[in-house]
């Protein structure tokens, strides 16, 4: 049944963007002295789910399929386009907390859509809060 509605589909989307884009931040922050390293980042959750619509998990036709690091959850890694340090390092920790607050947000944003949606049915099914 949940697997049907969209807006189940489009908060569960959200919160992977969310988790799949934290570990890139903290990927990132881990990395943030390691010379020529390029910071890494996902388009915006709304030009994703614009683009690929309610379902944006990666579909194989063998189990045996391994899905590329960077394509886990189904989101593309790009490249920040940070400004480089002297040594070639991208990563600015200020940036990379200011994304992870963002983070956090769109986190909660997706669970309470999430509970809202699931308390609807519940109450049009007669079962309540």
């Amino acid at each position: 049944m949940f697997q049907k509605l969209e807006l189940m589909q489009m908060s569960q989307a959200m919160a992977r963007h969310a988790a799949q884009r934290q570990t890139l931040v903290a990927r990132n922050v881990a990395n943030a002295d390691t010379p020529g390293f390029r910071a890494r980042d996902l388009v915006d959750f709304a030009e994703t789910y614009r683009v690929s619509g309610p379902s944006t998990a990666l579909l194989t036709t063998r189990a045996a399929h391994l899905v590329p690091a960077e394509r886990q959850g189904g989101f593309d890694s790009i490249d920040s386009g940070a400004e480089a340090s002297p040594s070639g390092n991208t990563v600015s920790l200020e940036d990379q907390m200011i994304k992870s607050v963002e983070l956090r947000q769109q986190h909660d944003m997706a669970m309470a859509i999430f509970a809202k949606a699931r308390d609807i049915l519940r109450a049009s099914i007669g079962r309540g809060n």
